[in-house]
């Protein structure tokens, strides 16, 4: 059995990181390289929620 930190595609790491900062920035966090522990909770789950919300719009206008 994988680790759930080894990525399947390896390559996609650094798209989903940069797809991360891009939702943070849209929310106001500011993200470094790296750890992150220092954020709130609210914070992180704004963040999360951000990424979701734009991959539903991405999945819905792909239906279209």
């Amino acid at each position: 059995m994988s680790s759930s930190k080894q990525s399947l595609v390896p390559s996609a790491r650094e798209a989903l990181d940069k797809f991360k900062m891009e939702a943070a920035s849209e929310v106001g966090v500011n993200l470094k390289q790296g750890y992150n522990g220092d954020l709130t909770s609210k914070q992180a789950g704004s963040v999360g929620g951000q990424m979701v919300k734009k991959m539903i719009e991405a999945y819905e206008n792909g239906l279209k």
